[in-house]
């Protein structure tokens, strides 16, 4: 990635990209909520039940977090910073595609 790039919107095809990634972990993390509510309904003991419940609601975080992301595409806000409105760099959306924040923001928010 250039320098230029890292502060350009990403493209349509990038954007397409990221929606179809976005929905596969989508539907993946769904299937995943759906068998651990089921897991939590089987009847463990309560060790296992609590950290049932946990992954419970860690995977609802995540479904959250991706049809946020997907809200976002939609709206045509995904890919710009959530407080400053900075493009966030392609880069950064690859490897975290639900990040809000460019990389200055992500930093304050973690300082709090």
């Amino acid at each position: 990635m250039t320098t230029s790039d890292e502060f350009t919107a990403i493209s349509e095809p990038q954007t397409q990209a990221m929606r179809a990634d976005l929905e596969e972990q989508l539907q993946w993390r769904e299937v995943q909520l759906r068998d651990l509510r089921a897991a939590v309904d089987g009847g463990n003991d309560d060790t296992a039940r609590l950290a049932l419940l946990a992954d419970v609601a860690a995977t609802e975080r995540a479904v959250a977090e991706l049809r946020k992301a997907l809200q976002r595409i939609e709206e045509g806000s995904y890919g710009r910073c959530a407080d400053c409105t900075a493009v966030i760099p392609f880069g950064r959306l690859k490897i975290r595609p639900m990040a809000r924040y460019c990389i200055t923001c992500q930093r304050r928010h973690e300082a709090r």
